[in-house]
């Protein structure tokens, strides 16, 4: 079939150092370092990139006391709002028959403040000045700071 080749096998041989100069540290490329083989040979090798370091893990903080009661009070006062609600849209009707009726009662006050000084102005008029009246005299006498006080009434 196929004829068969012998190869032969050599080893490398150490590398011994070179004459020519090595690189300079500015000149070596990102990623690549000067490492140290086992058998002491000096070489440019490629390292792994070293991950950056992982975030710190945020330490769990406990709950302001005032959060907590917030948080229990905001069912409650929704609660509370929503059952105002319902209250007011019940008693609209009630509501707005109070508001008419104060309103005539503010009426009704204003008018007789106006009315009965006026009436009884027309009541006197119509009488007439000294008909119909009577003229009361009052004499009051006392003696002394704490003294008894005297007096008489006189009807004309």
């Amino acid at each position: 079939m196929y004829p068969e080749t012998a190869y032969e096998i050599t080893t490398l041989t150490p590398q011994q150092p070179t004459a020519h100069p090595a690189m300079l540290p500015h000149e070596i490329p990102p990623g690549v370092q000067m490492v140290t083989l086992p058998g002491g040979i000096r070489t440019l090798a490629y390292t792994p990139q070293q991950a950056p370091p992982a975030p710190p893990v945020p330490v769990a903080q406990p709950i302001p006391t005032w959060a907590k009661t917030t948080a229990l009070l905001t069912p409650t006062i929704g609660g509370g709002v929503a059952a105002a609600g319902v209250g007011l849209s019940y008693a609209a009707p009630g509501l707005i028959a109070m508001s008419e009726a104060l309103w005539a009662a503010v009426a009704l006050i204003a008018a007789a403040a106006i009315g009965v000084p006026v009436l009884l102005r027309l009541g006197r008029s119509a009488a007439g000045t000294g008909r119909g009246t009577t003229h009361i005299t009052q004499n009051i006498s006392a003696t002394g700071m704490f003294g008894k006080a005297n007096g008489t009434i006189n009807h004309h």
